[in-house]
This record gives structure tokens, sequence and C-alpha cells, in this order.
């Protein structure tokens, strides 16, 4: 993981050290569950967690002289254990330990992206209810459409991440699954019971068919949620990234003191951090693919989805967590500018009222072909002549009256359901 972007406790999780820690977890679990069911002596796994040894400089010698991690974990494990060891890694495969630690690990990371996400959708709600009635101009293909309220937009943004929150959730029931199931997953040498007491202690399901592995479709799910929250990220950053633009200028991301824009030109207030965050929404989606070519593996297991897995699991978690932390910031100290909404929404003229006068010529009697070709015809004429649409309707409809018109280039129509939309996330 790139450290500029690991934030604690996140990074914590990934560490070599909290590696071995979980391997232990699952050892000792294990040896707790033969022991209740009577199946090694009493007392043993209290002696082993008594007795066990972490030591990151034994543990990398023993990997030197062995070339396996799980070898070297137990032999370092068990250097100070006596007749206990005896039951040490008894009936395991290395899976049984790597795959249900990293369970434990995924869920952890999990817990760590939801309390994340609470704080980040309280954020959004707050933002949507200071400006759920503030105007603004809604854009379809990036051009001036009809107006619209920026706390709307907002709560557009909130619904999305609800979701989200909601999808991690799932993915989190959906990673809680391990494996204690031996060499190719058909517990020839430990049963059933002894795994499914032991994945209690550690909070998991026995995965219910496994082969030496826990199925990888499991964790394609987990990463392909972690990319739509990213997503969910990008999508904000993106309209920001927009709306700063300097001929468009209705909201701005954070720009504390000292902060400099640019080394060549000092007055420089670029959008980095939502830029930053739509670079890291991209490498998120790439773990996607990766994670969907894991699950296709040889017959019981192959290890190549293991290296692969090195980096996406502790890099995909430690990102998206860096991202959800910085998007909070960033619609903490976002800088709205109402005055240049208002300035935007009239910049057409009054052209984004030409629906609505479309449909008061159809109530008038018009079939809608000919109120559309009028219409368009004066919006044409707006654009070449520089005339507002109000004036341009005012001298050339006779079907309404002056008050008709005047109120057909009111603003406040298009916020007259505002309330009812709010209404559907009541109690939040």
């Amino acid at each position: 993981m790139v450290e500029r972007y690991a934030l604690s406790p996140m990074k914590e999780i990934w560490n070599q050290e909290r590696t071995l820690k979980r391997w232990l977890e699952v050892e000792l679990a294990v040896m707790s569950a033969y022991e209740e069911l009577g199946m090694i002596p009493a007392g043993i796994s209290g002696s082993a967690e008594k007795n066990a040894l972490i030591d990151l400089n034994l543990f990398k010698e023993y990997e030197e002289q062995t070339d396996h991690e799980v070898i070297a974990f137990v032999k370092m494990a068990t250097s100070r254990m006596g007749k206990e060891a005896r039951f040490f890694h008894y009936g395991l495969t290395s899976s049984d330990v790597i795959d249900t630690a990293l369970s434990v690990a995924l869920v952890e990371s999990c817990n760590i992206l939801l309390d994340q996400m609470k704080k980040l959708l309280k954020t959004l709600w707050d933002l949507s209810i200071t400006y759920k009635y503030t105007l603004t101009i809604g854009r379809t293909h990036g051009i001036h459409a009809e107006p619209t309220t920026f706390g709307l937009k907002i709560l557009n943004w909130y619904s999305e991440m609800k979701r989200n929150y909601e999808r991690l959730l799932f993915a989190r029931e959906q990673i809680a699954f391990g494996k204690i199931s031996g060499a190719v997953g058909n517990y020839a040498n430990v049963p059933p019971e002894v795994e499914e007491l032991a994945l209690r202690k550690l909070n998991l399901k026995p995965s219910p068919v496994s082969s030496q592995i826990v199925n990888r479709d499991h964790h394609a799910f987990f990463i392909t949620v972690l990319a739509l929250v990213a997503s969910a990220i990008e999508r904000i950053a993106t309209e920001i990234r927009h709306l700063q633009k300097t001929e468009v200028l209705e909201a701005q991301e954070p720009f504390k003191s000292g902060q400099k824009g640019s080394s060549a030109m000092p007055h420089k207030k670029n959008p980095i951090l939502c830029e930053r965050l739509c670079g890291l929404s991209r490498i998120m989606r790439s773990f996607v693919y990766t994670a969907l070519e894991n699950n296709v593996l040889w017959h019981e297991r192959d290890i190549s989805h293991s290296s692969a897995e090195r980096y996406i699991f502790p890099d995909a978690t430690q990102t998206l967590h860096y991202m959800l932390v910085k998007t909070d910031y960033l619609l903490k100290g976002l800088v709205v500018y109402e005055e240049n909404m208002l300035k935007n929404l009239n910049l057409t003229r009054g052209l984004i009222y030409s629906q609505r006068l479309m449909l008061e010529l159809i109530k008038k009697g018009m079939s809608r072909n000919e109120a559309y070709d009028l219409v368009q015809n004066l919006s044409l004429r707006c654009w070449q002549t520089g005339e507002s649409l109000k004036d341009l309707s005012l001298k050339n409809i006779t079907v309404l009256s002056k008050e008709e018109i005047e109120n057909i280039f009111d603003s406040q129509y298009y916020i007259k359901h505002v309330d009812e939309i709010y209404k559907r996330f009541k109690g939040e």
C-alpha cells in the first residue's frame, strides 16, 4: 500500500504482526474446539495460548529456511511450547488458517469502512438540509436544463451512498465465512463439529462447501461492493470539479490556510482533492477484475490467487477508507457560492423555462408539434439576438396573457415537490 494513502486504524490491520496474531487466533480457536469436544487433553489450549510466541525476526528466519510461511509460523508459534505443541495445527492445512484469518481481517476492515460511511452519510444529509431550497441549474449533457435545488443534488448523493452502505452490510455477511475442513475440504482429518465450534469463537460461519479454500466468489462480491462505493465518491468529486471551474464557480473544495495551488501561478485554487479521489476510484475498479479472475482456480485450489490478494485486499480496504475520510473532509469544508448559482440560473435569459412554456401552450389548445416548433423558434432567436425568452414570448404569443407568461418564468415552480422528495427519507 502507498503510505501516502494509508490511514489508521485501517493500515494497522494489514501489518505482518497483526496477520500472524490472527493466524494464532485461528489455531487457538481450533485447539479450544478440540478440547471442548474431548478430542485432546484438557488444558492444552490454555497452555498453548500462554506459551505461543509471535516474533517477527524469528518468523522471517524460519521462512527463509523453509520457503513456506505457514510452516515458519507454526515453528515460531510453538518454539516455546512443550507437549501442547503436538496439537497445534492438528489436522489442518495452510488455507484453514490463512483463509479463515483473512475473513476475520476483512470483517474488521468492513467494520471500519461502515463506521466511516456512517459519518459521511450524516455529513451528506446535513448538507442536503442546509441547501434544501437553494436554487441551482440542473444540467444534462453538460448543458443547462431546468432549475432544481442544490440540496436535491446532494440528497441524490446521499441516497446512493445509503444504498452502498446497505450493500456493504450485506458484503460483510458474505465475507464472514471461514473453513476448517482440511486439505481438500472433506473433513477427513478434522471433523465438521470442530469447524463449527472454532468458527463460532471467531464470529464466522462455516463455508457450506469448501475445497481447500473459501470460495473466491465471496471475495469478488466484497471487492465489487467496495468499487461501487468508490464510484459513488468519484461521482461526487466529478460534480464538484465541474462546479469549481472558473466560468461556473458554484462550489469549491476546501482550500486551507497556507495551501498552494500551483508552483507557477499563485492565483490557482485547483480541485486537487477531487481529482485525487477520481484517480483512486480508477484503482478501486481495477481490483474488481483481479478479484473475478481469482475465482477461477485449478481443481480444489491453486495459489495463483494468493499473490494477487496480498495486493488487492490491503490496498482496496485502505484506499477506500482513505477516500471516505477525505470525502467527508471535502464536504464538511465545501464552499458554496449561492449568488453564482443564481447568476448561472439566469445565464440563458430564460431558455430553461422552454418546456413549461410549451406545456402551457398545449393547455391552450395547440398541438404538441405546433407548441414545440413555436417555442424552439423563439429559443433560437433568443440565442441569436440576446433577447430574453420571456420578452420574445410577450411579443409573439397571443394565446397566453401577460400574467400567465410572467408565471411561467417563476423558478419557484420547480421546487414545489422538494418537501415530498425529502419525506421519503423521513426519520433519517
